[in-house]
């Protein structure tokens, strides 16, 4: 009898640590378990991952190659490496406000066809923006046949813009020209920024008012010498001339006169002046 309740106490002990025993193991083959599924979602995801991506690598080369496609038929025309151009600013590289700016553009055929030379345009552009137009000038029409390793010479010419005084362009020149294959070429002769200089007339309009204003004024003081003239005339006619008298009373009398009224006097009684006057 004494010994069953040392029996019961250790199977009470003993009895719920084989419990806990049995249930961590369970536990951890559960929880290993669910790591190896969530090890499986996360290794499916990466490899889905890694096709999308793979196949974005493989779209992006073809979406490259479209882009290629698409500027080689909307992009302008290049120079043919068969053909060279010059170009001489007859008046040097100044460009003068509303004044005749002219070059010679030189073509050279190196190849073994015909090149057919086209037109001649010119042009003012926006300097952050070349595709901004700010003034176009007219093209030349050419049609020039230039033989192999022939050279052609063309003069144009154009007059900027007054308001464009003072203020940097963008300056594009192209020389258009195709070969007898029909293959369109297009030079960029002259592709540069350039400053527009100010014109400097020696006559501007204050200048103009000036002298006309100066103009004005010495005639107002040629009138009034006139008749300050005429006035003096008058009177010298109704006081008499002084030729009647002695020489010393005349240049007495001219010693008191200014110089308007010896000028007046000499007009109307020359005989004051002369050395035989009485």
């Amino acid at each position: 009898m004494r010994l069953f309740p040392r029996l019961l106490l250790l199977v009470l002990l003993v009895f719920p640590a084989t419990l806990l025993l049995r249930g961590g193991s369970g536990g951890s083959i559960a929880v290993a378990q669910d790591l190896t599924e969530d090890e499986e979602t996360v290794e499916d995801s990466i490899i889905e991952d890694e096709d999308d991506e793979a196949e974005v690598e493989e779209d992006e080369p073809t979406d490259l190659a479209e882009d290629k496609e698409e500027e080689d038929v909307s992009g302008e025309p290049e120079a043919s490496p068969s053909a060279d151009t010059t170009i001489l600013f007859v008046k040097g590289e100044d460009f003068p406000a509303n004044n005749i700016v002219k070059f010679l553009v030189g073509f050279t055929n190196k190849g073994t066809e015909d090149f057919i030379v086209e037109s001649l345009d010119a042009s003012f552009r926006y300097p952050q923006d070349y595709q901004f137009y700010i003034q176009n000038f007219t093209a030349l029409p050419l049609n020039t046949v230039v033989p192999p390793q022939r050279q052609a010479t063309f003069e144009y010419s154009f007059i900027p813009a007054e308001p464009m005084g003072g203020r940097p362009f963008g300056l594009v020149i192209n020389l258009n020209y195709k070969d007898l294959n029909g293959n369109v070429f297009q030079d960029a002769v002259f592709n540069q920024t350039v400053t527009i200089i100010e014109r400097e007339d020696g006559l501007d309009g204050e200048t103009i008012f000036m002298y006309m204003f100066l103009a004005g004024l010495g005639l107002l003081v040629v009138v009034g010498l006139h008749q300050l003239l005429e006035s003096r005339k008058i009177k010298l006619h109704q006081e008499g001339c002084p030729g009647n008298g002695h020489r010393s009373d005349q240049w007495d009398l001219m010693s008191k006169c200014s110089f308007v009224q010896q000028f007046s006097l000499y007009l109307t009684c020359p005989n004051v002046f002369r050395p035989d006057g009485n």
